[in-house]
């Protein structure tokens, strides 16, 4: 089956999302610069969270550009994905309204990490299905994707000590994807040359 059904649904669940995690943020009840000043921390973990959305968001709109259909297996991956990405919204709240306890500040990233170890499944899904070396092919080495889960360890590991030091590590692999992957965009490219 073609890409479409898969693509629109996933944009309309990521929306979705975004939607919920915006609704999460505390309207300062004072009008002043101080009340919003309190509300920093909240918008602070907002604006990570969309950021890994946008992220998500942004690479599987690649990915799909150089699939060509999709199976049953890819479907039920892409609804993998989704639902670590659906739990954003409450553990950026935990994580948020507990102040960056070591708890909700480490389920934040697990949360991080099993969306990150779905995607991996997702691609291998699609590598295994007809037309999945075109994706491999682009992808190449995928050093970033190997790097991020094993930070996301790292990032949960130190939020046991130090939740901030872990929301420091979330926040650089958050960074690292934030420069645009254009490994699928060279390829397409060059196929068409």
């Amino acid at each position: 089956m073609k890409t479409t059904r898969l693509e629109a649904f996933s944009d309309g669940v990521l929306a979705i999302i975004i939607t919920i995690m915006v609704l999460e943020l505390k309207v300062p009840e004072e009008h002043t610069w101080s009340a919003l000043g309190d509300s920093a921390t909240g918008f602070l973990t907002y604006l990570l969270s969309f950021v890994y959305i946008g992220i998500y968001w942004s690479n599987h709109h690649h990915m799909f550009q150089v699939v060509e259909s999709v199976s049953g297996g890819v479907l039920w991956a892409n609804l993998h994905l989704l639902f670590w990405l659906s739990l954003l919204p409450f553990t950026t709240g935990w994580m948020d309204e507990s102040g960056f306890e070591p708890v909700p500040t480490m389920v934040y990233g697990i949360d991080l990490l099993l969306a990150a170890i779905a995607y991996f499944v997702l691609q291998l899904t699609i590598y295994r299905q007809p037309g999945g070396v075109r994706l491999r092919q682009a992808l190449g080495r995928d050093l970033k994707g190997k790097a991020s889960p094993v930070l996301y360890v790292v990032g949960i590991a130190c939020s046991v000590f130090s939740p901030t030091l872990g929301v420091a590590v979330f926040t650089v692999v958050a960074l690292l994807w934030l420069v645009p992957d254009r490994r699928v965009e060279r390829y397409l490219t060059q196929d068409a040359v």
